[in-house]
């Protein structure tokens, strides 16, 4: 096999491959825990029998296509919110970063910090060499099943995407 078309392989493998831990549509969410930009502990059991969860993971802070999605996000939080959602974003960044990534771009909602990875790893979107979160949205129903899983995330209109989908769970 030609050494190129063997590397072209790896890279497949190692940036489109499916995680041990990763989620599926149907499965029960699996639980966590992290502190937010305010230091706030933010668990998904907090959310049970109350919301819909758009738990949304994403590379860095203050990155041109993570704050594309951020904002959009933003801009259609009160609607999501209205469609009986909140918004929760995850990343490896500290919550130093996400307090100013928030706070610079008006986020209305909480920035998960996941320096460890646990989250990410649970939730199977670790970027392998990398570290980073791929960006992958997860929609949780209000009895903490998932029930889809976005992987063809349009960072500019997010918001919309998730909307149209939080509609089909209704």
């Amino acid at each position: 096999m030609d050494r190129r078309w063997r590397v072209g392989l790896g890279l497949m493998a190692m940036f489109g491959a499916a995680s041990a831990g990763e989620v599926r549509e149907g499965m029960k969410a699996p639980a966590f825990e992290a502190r937010d930009q305010h230091e706030a502990l933010v668990r998904l059991a907090d959310f049970q029998g109350k919301s819909a969860v758009v738990l949304y993971f994403y590379p860095k802070d203050d990155t041109p296509g993570c704050t594309a999605e951020a904002c959009s996000l933003r801009d259609g939080f009160k609607a999501i919110q209205a469609a009986g959602a909140v918004v929760l974003g995850v990343s490896a960044d500290t919550t130093q970063s996400h307090k100013a990534f928030a706070e610079k771009f008006h986020l209305p909602f909480s920035i998960l910090a996941d320096p460890d990875r646990r989250i990410i790893e649970t939730y199977g979107v670790k970027m392998p060499l990398l570290g980073m979160a791929k960006r992958i949205t997860v929609l949780i129903d209000r009895q903490g099943i998932v029930r889809k899983v976005i992987t063809d995330v349009r960072t500019k209109d997010h918001d919309q995407q998730v909307l149209a989908l939080l509609k089909t769970l209704s």
